[in-house]
C-alpha cells in the first residue's frame, strides 16, 4: 500500500483538509484521517506539503500529437516516437487520461498528420499502446470531417475493430460553424506561407470548399448507431445555431464541442448535452477564431468541460486562473476530471478521488510566482512523474 498524505483531497464538490490517501495497487483503497495514518503499515509515503491532491486531467479533445508527428509540413517523425515522447509531455502537464483527436479528412489542406495513411499508423500505435509499457492511457477521438466520402469505410472498420473511444463529425465548411467569418477561413487554410497563391485562385478554392458535397444523414447515423452500440460517446463540432443542436441531437450527439456562441451553448446545456470550450481560450482572453469567450461561458454556467485543444499545459493553468476570476476550484478541476469522464463513459472507473476507482492523482503546489505546479503524477497507483522545483 502507499500513503499521500499532508495534501488537500479534492473531492468532486468539496476540498477535504486533514485526510490522507490509502492506495492499494491501482486503486484508491480509502480517504482517512491523518490522525489514523500513522498507524497504517505502508510501502511509501508521499507528502503532499500542503499541497492539492486531484484526479489525474481528462483530456477528451486535443490534436497536439499532430504536431508531435509532425512538427513541420515537410517533417513527419516516427510515430511511435512521437507517442513515447508525447506521453512525457502529457505527464508534466497532469494529463493522465489523454483522448488524441486525430482528424479523418480526404483533402486536408495543411498538416501531413490528416493524410490517412499517417492516420492508421497513429491509430494502430494507441491500439498497441494498451499492452505495452506505457505512462498514460491512451484514447482515440475519431474526429470526422462529413465531406470525406473516400475515407468513410475506415471510419466504420476503426468502429467494428474497437479501436475509436470517443467520435465526433465536423462540418469545417466555410460560411458557417467556426469558419463564419469567411477572412479566418482564407488566412487558416488557402493563403498559402509564401504567398504565392493569387486573390482569383484563393476565391476559387473557397467557392470550392463552400459548394463540397457533404454525407448523408443516414450514413452519419449508422456510423453513430455503431458507436453507440459500442458504447463510444458521440459528439458534434462547432454548433453555431439552435438548428444544428436540433440535427445533432437525432444522430445521437450527446456532447457538444465549442459551441460558437454562448446562446447555444446555454440551449446544448439545457438540452443536457455535455459542453466543451478549449482551455487555451481562457488564457488569451477569447477565441483565436473569434467565436465564444471560455470565460464567459463558465460564469454563465454553461460550460462542463475543459480541453486543451491544441496546447496541453492549457488545463492545468486555466483551472486556476479561472479560481483567480471567482470560481471554486473544486468546481475547475470536476471540468478536467469528473465531467470529461462522464461525457466519454469512463467515469465508473476515473475522473474522482472515490474508493475503488484508479489512483490516477496529482499532487499541485503553488509556486511562490503564484503559478501552479505538479510535482507528483500517479497513473494505476504508480509514480510515473515527480519534479522538483528548486532555489
Amino acid at each position: 500500500m502507499k500513503l499521500i498524505r499532508r495534501g488537500k483531497i479534492v473531492l468532486e464538490h468539496e476540498i477535504l483538509e486533514g485526510y490522507a490517501l490509502v492506495i492499494e495497487h491501482d486503486r484508491i483503497k480509502d480517504i482517512i484521517k491523518e490522525d489514523v495514518a500513522d498507524d497504517l503499515h505502508v510501502e511509501e509515503v508521499f507528502d503532499a506539503c500542503g499541497g492539492y491532491i486531484t484526479p489525474g486531467f481528462i483530456d477528451i479533445h486535443s490534436d497536439y500529437i499532430e504536431k508531435m508527428a509532425a512538427p513541420r509540413k515537410t517533417s513527419v517523425m516516427d510515430m511511435q516516437l512521437a507517442v513515447y515522447e508525447f506521453e512525457k509531455e502529457c505527464c508534466s502537464h497532469g494529463i493522465t487520461t489523454m483522448f488524441h483527436s486525430v482528424s479523418m479528412l480526404d483533402n486536408e489542406l495543411g498538416t501531413p498528420m490528416r493524410n490517412p495513411e499517417n492516420v492508421k499508423k497513429l491509430v494502430e500505435i494507441i491500439e498497441e499502446s494498451h499492452s505495452q509499457l506505457h505512462l498514460i492511457h491512451n484514447r482515440f477521438h475519431m474526429r470526422f470531417e462529413i465531406d470525406n466520402f473516400t475515407q468513410f469505410p475506415l471510419m466504420m472498420e476503426y468502429l467494428k475493430k474497437g479501436y475509436v473511444h470517443l467520435l465526433s463529425f465536423m462540418d469545417h465548411t466555410p460560411g458557417q460553424g467556426q469558419y463564419r467569418d469567411l477572412e479566418i477561413y482564407k488566412k487558416t487554410y488557402l493563403v498559402d506561407d509564401k504567398g504565392t497563391r493569387s486573390e482569383e485562385e484563393i476565391e476559387e478554392m473557397l467557392k470550392e470548399k463552400m459548394n463540397t458535397q457533404k454525407l448523408t444523414m443516414d450514413a452519419i447515423r449508422c456510423a453513430s448507431d455503431l458507436a453507440k452500440e459500442k458504447e463510444i460517446a458521440v459528439a458534434s463540432h462547432d454548433d453555431d445555431t439552435i438548428e444544428k443542436l436540433d440535427v445533432v441531437q437525432s444522430f445521437g450527439a450527446t456532447i457538444s464541442e465549442f459551441p460558437i456562441t454562448l446562446e447555444v451553448a446555454k440551449e446544448a446545456k439545457k438540452r443536457g448535452m455535455y459542453t466543451v470550450v478549449g482551455a487555451p481560450n481562457i488564457l488569451l482572453g477569447g477565441s483565436h477564431s473569434g467565436n465564444m469567450s471560455a470565460r464567459d461561458a463558465i460564469e454563465a454556467g454553461c460550460a462542463d468541460i475543459l480541453c486543451s485543444d491544441y496546447y496541453p499545459a492549457s488545463l492545468l493553468h486555466s483551472v486556476f486562473k479561472m479560481e483567480e476570476y471567482g470560481q471554486k476550484l473544486e468546481d475547475m478541476i470536476a471540468k478536467v476530471t469528473i465531467q470529461p469522464a462522464r461525457a466519454a463513459q469512463i467515469d465508473h472507473i476515473c475522473g474522482s478521488i472515490e474508493k475503488n476507482k484508479k489512483a490516477d492523482l496529482l499532487i499541485i503546489m503553488k509556486l511562490p510566482n503564484g503559478l501552479p505546479a505538479i510535482t507528483h503524477v500517479f497513473v494505476d497507483g504508480q509514480l510515473t512523474q515527480r519534479n522538483h522545483y528548486r532555489m
